[in-house]
Parts: structure tokens; sequence; C-alpha cells
């Protein structure tokens, strides 16, 4: 609270907008701690409101108003739940936008739907919980699915929610390319990064780049299709690729491409600083048997699986069309227990 009053003391003060920068960068902190905040408020106002409803119970209409003051109790409850599950989004990174990749892994045109299932999965779920979406650059498959594909999912602490969901995505199923109808096993691997604001100093030298030019390949209207609007970045020092074909305008498609670029260089920096790579974009592994996250299984039986947190569901449907809240809630959970077990080894 201290740092809060600090905060409103230097947003008070008559200078405040004589330097423009400075001042917008006080009151995105604000609204930034307000957000935090306000529903801690919300929560102190229900409990009161149901106190005061438990006191009437006891006078009047007790049986009614009891069951209205249960209801209130297990919304207060789930209202303290998605508190507490904020509270496991404490790093800096947090609570930036997250810049999604999703690539099959071998398996050809089987992978690549699978890829794409995996696309639309995300997308619902960023829709569902009110982040906007964005596909940077998609690669269309060559029969079914996509080749890869990067997103943008815009929001406050996107990147928080979405973290957990970095590593290799495992599904087995009927193949429905299989004539004979036989069980396939799919693999496709999911990699997260944070977008990095501004102020995050990430330098990346001219002469480090080898910037190319192409036409794009998705929809878009003829001035898309029919002028090299589409840009490709290759990092020569580390070999990135980011690629963006989104925009009409090749100067856009830069801005973007280098946003990319950008976020992809600072996770190294810091897997540099942690020592641990799985901070931004989970553990490298091949995109293979033994090294995914999560099963997808819908033949012979429905089940999907986390394997870092052992939490499952057989509602296949729903997860596939981006119920994903559980999935999110438990891994962030664990994470934080598991933080708080070495925290504690370490003492």
């Amino acid at each position: 609270m201290e740092h809060l009053k600090a905060l409103e003391k230097k947003l008070s003060a008559e200078d405040l907008w004589n330097d423009p920068a400075k001042a917008q960068e006080l009151l995105k902190e604000k609204s930034s701690i307000d957000n935090v905040l306000q529903p801690v408020y919300l929560i102190e106002k229900k409990y009161e409101d149901l106190h005061v409803l438990l006191e009437l119970s006891e006078e009047e209409d007790g049986e009614l108003l009891m069951e209205d003051a249960d209801k209130g109790v297990q919304s207060l409850l789930s209202e303290l739940d998605d508190i507490e599950l904020k509270t496991t989004l404490s790093a800096a990174e947090d609570k930036n936008n997250a810049i999604m990749t999703i690539n099959p892994g071998a398996g050809g045109t089987e992978s690549q739907d699978w890829a794409q299932i995996l696309m639309r999965m995300y997308i619902r779920w960023a829709e569902r919980d009110g982040f906007k979406v964005e596909i940077i650059d998609l690669q269309q498959g060559e029969e079914a699915g996509i080749k890869s594909v990067t997103l943008t999912i815009n929001g406050q602490y996107a990147y928080g929610y979405l973290k957990g969901e970095a590593g290799v995505h495992r599904l087995v199923r009927i193949s429905p390319f299989d004539a004979n109808k036989r069980r396939h096993t799919s693999f496709a691997a999911v990699l997260v990064y944070p977008e990095i604001s501004e102020d995050i100093d990430i330098e990346i030298n001219e002469s480090d780049l080898r910037i190319d030019t192409f036409r794009a390949s998705g929809a878009g209207g003829q001035h898309v299709n029919k002028t090299s609007s589409a840009v490709r970045l290759t990092h020569l020092p580390t070999g990135i690729v980011v690629s963006c074909q989104n925009e009409r305008s090749q100067i856009k498609n830069r801005s973007v491409a280098m946003k990319v670029l950008k976020a992809r260089l600072y996770a190294i920096r810091k897997k540099e600083q942690d020592d641990k790579l799985d901070t931004f974009i989970g553990e490298k592994k091949d995109i293979a048997w033994g090294s995914q996250i999560r099963s997808y299984t819908l033949q012979p039986y429905q089940l999907i699986k986390d394997h870092r947190t052992g939490y499952e569901t057989g509602n296949v449907n729903a997860v596939l069309d981006g119920d994903i809240d559980n999935f999110i809630k438990e891994y962030l959970l664990y994470k934080k227990d598991k933080v708080k077990v070495q925290s504690t080894n370490k003492i």
C-alpha cells in the first residue's frame, strides 16, 4: 500500500506531464495495480453482503435466504480461486501479451491436421476469455492442416496463462486420412513467448539480419497476393527465422516480424540468465513419443491427461473447443507448489 500511496503522489504532481513518456508509464503502472486490487475490493464487499444476508436468515424467510447465501458463498469461493490463480502470475513478463508458434511433428498430413486442431483450440480459448487473437504467419498444409502458425494473443496476463502450454502435445485417434481406419499417434510442438514491451532493450544490428520479401500465400485479396508484402527475417547469429504476411503493408509486416524476433531473442537471453530453457518455451525435446506434456486420446477411449500435473478429463470435445482453463489452473498451481518446495529445500 505504501508503494500505491507513493505512486498516487507522483500522479498528482503539477509537473507530471512535463515528461509525457514518464507520465504514461506511471499511469500504466497505476492501472495495473488497480486491476489487481479491484477484485479484492469486490470480494470484501460481497463478504459483507453475505454476512448481512446470514443475519437476516435468522430472523425471517430463513430457508429462502439461506439458499441465496449458499449460492453467494459458492460464487465467492470461485472468485477466491481466481485471485489465488492470479497470485501465481508474479513474473514481470506474465502480464504481457503472448506470442505462440505451433509446429507439427513428423507424420505429414496427420500431424499437420493435429497442429490445426490445436490452433483452433487456442483461438477458441482466447475468444472465450476475452483475448484478441491475430494470425501473424500461417503456412497451410498441402492436403490438410497447417505446416506452421504464429499467433499473438493480446490481453492482460495472456503470457502468464499460456506459458504452461509450451511443449509437445500428443494425439491418439483413428485417422480420417487412413482408408483402413487405423489408429494413429500424432505430435505437435507449441512454443510460447512473452511479447516484449518497448522499454526493454533488445539490440538487433541490421548487419545481423537477412530480410527477404515474398508474395503472401494466405487470404487477403488481390493486393496481398500480387505484391511482395510478406516479410521473412533471418537472424544470422542465432539462425532464428520469423515470417509475417498478415498485413497488407510490407512495412507493417516487417514491424510485426521484428516484434516476434525480439521476443524470441529475449527468451534466449533469459534462458542464459536463468540457465533453464523451460522458463519461457518449455523443455527442448523432439516432437515425438516420450516427450509430450499432454496426451489427447480419442480412441479407443476418450481422455485428455496432463503428464506434469496428473490432471485429466474425459470431456475431450469441450477441451478441443477451447475449454482448457482447468489445465491452465492446475499447471500454474503445480508450478507454484514446485517453486515453494525448491525454496524450502534451499533453506
